[in-house]
């Protein structure tokens, strides 16, 4: 009941057929073959370049927050938020 059967593969290819053309498939599977490997090779380098970068780089550090809560609770908020320019 879950599963497509062999003849539902066959109104699916028909469908398939009767919509885009017997001439046309071809092409578009060519281009979505070629898409997939442009894809699979841009991964791998992006995974390439991540492991390349793990090793080169420091970690990275947290940045601290803008709004800044002051320990010392004398202080106001408007001089604990003032920044440098």
């Amino acid at each position: 009941m879950g599963g497509l059967q062999p003849w539902h593969w066959v109104i699916v290819i028909a469908v398939f057929v009767l919509l885009f053309g017997a001439k046309r498939l071809p092409d578009a599977a060519r281009s979505l073959g070629k898409s997939m490997r442009i894809f699979k090779s841009e991964v791998k380098e992006m995974q390439a370049e991540g492991k390349e970068g793990k090793t080169d780089n420091p970690p990275a550090t947290p940045i601290a927050s803008e709004r800044v809560t002051p320990a010392d609770p004398t202080v106001t908020a408007e001089q604990s938020d003032k920044r440098p320019a």
